[in-house]
């Protein structure tokens, strides 16, 4: 009894581990997305590159603490005496001690507009991550509907065939009675070779389809792939009537790209401001405590320690005169690379422009592609009816129906084609407004 319990338990276990597996093997699109950022080479050398800009940040912001520093030297020395005439050598030994502190006062906010770039650096850092992660998540978005895609090729595909072999089957009972000739039946068997070719294309399409999506996620290539189905047929046609110029104010103000241009701006600003900042003098203000020990004296130690006790202080004034144009290339250079980096910002918002531009275009001309493919599916789904049953009467040949199944094929596959063509330009719509991304 107790044996039989352990068996139907394992059991158990087992069904349930292929139940999860099951589960864990089903793709949403989120999925696949975080999968991506989990795995993505460039995302990851992004973050790392955001954690270096952290830490220069904090660096910069310490260079407005003194600094400090200590010292100790150890000397040993060996001499003749002239005065008692020995010729051997005495040796002596000495340590000194000291502790120094430097701080800058005054350098024309070099230091501030320093920390000012390394966090704009950082801020920059941080919007260039997110325009790698939504130009990933677009690609996978794009892969993802291709799966689909491929996927309801295959079933269309498989289904002209279940379709085509229920007509063979008649045309073999009508050549049987004499009814058609060879010629007839033999078209039939001919257009169910042609479509399990077509059926053979699909799937390779969607094996290409799925390792695709797998490698953009940096998922090793596996054979229990499957995606989640959305219903994508909800309010398909959404007419829509895109305006450009509202979708253009609203990327800007949202886009990772435009943001980041703009902070690449400011830190251009910034440089011609630091190279001006040598043209000043640089005050600085130091300190330092320092003490000794020598052998040669007869007192202890840490009495000479106590007593040699000497502390300092000043200021220090550095004035630039003749640089041999150092500074004023400096300065020079730092405009231009102001000037390229309103030029990167301009170009960054034109090709937003553009991109936009053509999404509108691509959704209204989605639209009307659908419409039209929608309106001819029906109509060649209604002539293929009709063409089927006058061939199942007799009434047509096997080449008039076989004519007219090949132009439903055809419409079909126009159909779905105009269809995960407008979602996919709904997407990109929803992109640029600031929706998430989702199915």
């Amino acid at each position: 009894m107790r044996k039989l319990i352990l068996i139907i338990g394992a059991a158990l276990i087992l069904i349930n581990g292929n139940i999860m597996a099951q589960q864990d093997s089903t793709w949403t699109l989120q999925k696949c997305i975080e999968q991506a950022f989990n795995r993505n080479i460039q995302i990851r050398k992004s973050e790392i590159s955001n954690q270096r800009f952290g830490l220069y940040a904090e660096q910069a912001k310490a260079q407005r603490l003194p600094s400090v520093n200590g010292s100790l030297n150890q000397n040993f020395t060996w001499s003749k005496s002239p005065l008692t005439g020995q010729t051997a050598l005495t040796g002596s030994s000495g340590s000194n001690y000291s502790v120094n502190s430097g701080v800058t006062v005054y350098n024309a906010s070099r230091i501030n507009n320093q920390i000012k770039q390394a966090d704009l650096e950082l801020e920059g850092g941080k919007y260039s991550l997110e325009t790698t992660k939504e130009s990933i998540s677009l690609s996978i978005l794009n892969a993802y509907l291709q799966v689909l895609y491929a996927e309801e090729q295959v079933t269309n595909s498989q289904k002209q065939i279940e379709s085509t072999n229920g007509e063979l089957n008649l045309a073999g009972e009508r050549l049987s009675l004499q009814s058609i000739s060879i010629s007839d039946y033999a078209q039939v068997k001919s257009q169910l070779a042609s479509e399990k070719l077509t059926l053979a294309n699909s799937e390779s399409q969607l094996s290409i389809a799925k390792i695709n999506l797998m490698q953009l996620m940096e998922l090793p290539v596996q054979d229990n792939f499957n995606l989640a189905h959305p219903d994508l047929q909800v309010e398909l046609n959404q007419s829509r009537v895109p305006d450009v110029k509202l979708v253009y104010e609203t990327a800007l103000a949202l886009k990772p790209q435009v943001k980041n241009a703009a902070v690449n701006k400011k830190i251009a600003s910034l440089d011609e401001k630091i190279a001006k900042a040598s043209y000043f003098p640089v005050l600085s203000a130091s300190a330092g405590l320092s003490s000794g020990y020598s052998s040669t004296t007869t007192d202890p130690y840490f009495s000479q320690l106590n007593s040699g006790i000497r502390p300092t202080a000043g200021f220090s004034l550095s004035v630039p005169i003749y640089q041999k144009k150092q500074v004023k290339t400096s300065v020079a250079v730092a405009k231009l690379g102001y000037q390229d980096a309103e030029l990167s910002e301009t170009d960054t918002k034109n090709q937003l422009r553009k991109s936009i531009e053509q999404a509108c275009l691509d959704v209204t001309s989605a639209q009307i592609e659908y419409e039209a493919s929608l309106e001819k599916f029906k109509a060649t789904q209604e002539s293929t009816s009709l063409a089927e049953e006058k061939f199942k009467q007799g009434i047509i040949n096997s080449v008039d129906y076989l004519v007219s199944k090949t132009n439903l094929i055809v419409a079909e596959s126009q159909l779905l084609q105009s269809k995960y063509n407008l979602i996919f330009s709904y997407k990109i719509l929803d992109f640029y407004t600031g929706v998430p991304l989702s199915l």
